[in-house]
Order: C-alpha cells, then structure tokens, then sequence
C-alpha cells in the first residue's frame, strides 16, 4: 500500500459504461475496468455507475455479471455504490473505490424536481488512523437545482462530518461558472488552481471543466487530466485526478 502522507484522488463520469448512439453504441466498461487501474488513484468517485439493467445483457454479449461497481474495482479496492436514479429497465448512482478501508458510508437524496433523480454518497474512509471523509456527488442540470443542492450538501456536511474533519466532495457539478465555486468556498472547500485549466467535458473535445475534486482540511498539490484517443471513447467525460497533502 502506497504511502498515505499524499493522496491521489479521482473523479470519473462513467456514463453508465455504454458508449455511442443507435447500432454504433458500445460496451466500455471493460476498458473502463482498466483505465481506473491506470489513475492509480486511493479513492476513485464514479458518477453514472449502473448497478443493474435488464436491457444491457441482451443488448450487449458480454455485459459483466457483477454491478458496475464492483467490476470497475481494481484489486484490493473496497467499492460501495448507492443508487441516486430508478429508471424502466435498472437503476444507477454513485459509487467509491477506495484503496483503503471503509469506515462507513450513507446516502442522501438530493433530487430537486421530478425530472431529474440525483444523490449524494458519503463514505469514511480510514487511513493510516485518520478518518477522511469523502462524498461523491453529481449535480443536476438546472442551474437553480445545482444552487439548492449545493446549500443542501452544506447542511449535510455540518450535519455529518465533524468540524475540522478532513472532508473530500467530489464529482459531476455540472457547472462551469464560478456560483458553485464560491458557494463552496464559503464553508470551507477549495480545489488546486495554480496550474493551466483542466476542462474534462465533452471528452473528445474538451471545453470546460465539469468535474471537480474540492477538499477541507488537505493541502491541494496538483491536478490532471488524461488524454489521448483511448480516453475519450470510453465516456463523454475525461478522469479528473487530483493529488493532496495532509
């Protein structure tokens, strides 16, 4: 096991591991099993993880027999997976990985209207002794859902997380202005913004940057973004990898 002294920490927007549109979509998840082995990261936070789907199966030769979350695990990762959305045909949500034990995890609805199904997964993960507390998130679409949600994450967090506690909020913000920001700059939680712009959406020709890893009580001390060919066809979103100090 690496060294905990610094911590590698990733956000990734699977796209429920599918691919394309029509007769050209594809199955990803298994070069996605791959890619996050490469982040080589202590905690991976995946959006848009299916744990089940009865149309994948048959639509898809070799759709795996575990949830996604649990494939997606490299070995001697602990997954938890909570489910934010219930559709037709399965559900998906939120998910961890994590190098080091779980302490324990919850998860809270965070849906702001019916048309868009959203959660937040809150998982203590325990390192070297020291307890971090990591939640995965993915916001919605409408800019005044995102707002709402942000200020519903804020009680959670003085809710749940004990003040001074070191705390990870990672994920899908689906924002690309500067509100969100500093509503979370408010109670504390700040990214690493001393390098170039790391724009993470649309992956095969990025723009902006969705995807965010804001930390309390941790030094940030880098961030990166994967490119290249093989990343951008496995999802509409690149990997975020972000490194801190305690």
């Amino acid at each position: 096991m690496p060294s905990s002294s610094l911590l590698r920490i990733a956000t990734y927007n699977i796209h429920k591991g599918v691919q394309g549109l029509g007769p050209a979509r594809r199955l990803e998840i298994h070069n996605l099993a791959l890619a996050v082995e490469q982040l080589d990261a202590d905690i991976v936070c995946l959006q848009e993880v299916r744990k089940l789907h009865h149309r994948g199966p048959r639509q898809f030769r070799h759709w795996p027999e575990q949830p996604q979350a649990d494939y997606l695990a490299p070995e001697g990762y602990e997954a938890v997976y909570r489910t934010n959305a219930v559709t037709r045909h399965g559900e998906h949500g939120n998910a961890l990985l994590s190098r080091w034990p779980v302490a324990g995890h919850q998860h809270e609805d965070m849906s702001d209207h019916r048309f868009e199904q959203r959660g937040l997964l809150h998982v203590e993960v325990d390192i070297d002794g020291r307890r971090l507390h990591s939640i995965v998130v993915h916001l919605g679409l409408v800019p005044g859902s995102r707002v709402r949600q942000v200020e519903q994450l804020q009680r959670f967090i003085d809710r749940e997380v004990p003040p001074g506690a070191p705390l990870v909020v990672a994920g899908d913000f689906n924002d690309w202005g500067l509100q969100i920001k500093r509503m979370l700059a408010g109670f504390g939680l700040h990214e690493y913004e001393d390098g170039p712009p790391v724009p993470t959406y649309p992956a095969r020709l990025p723009l902006v940057q969705l995807d965010h890893v804001y930390v309390r009580g941790l030094v940030p001390a880098g961030l990166h973004v994967p490119r290249g060919r093989a990343w951008w066809r496995m999802s509409d979103h690149l990997p975020l990898i972000a490194e801190f100090r305690w």
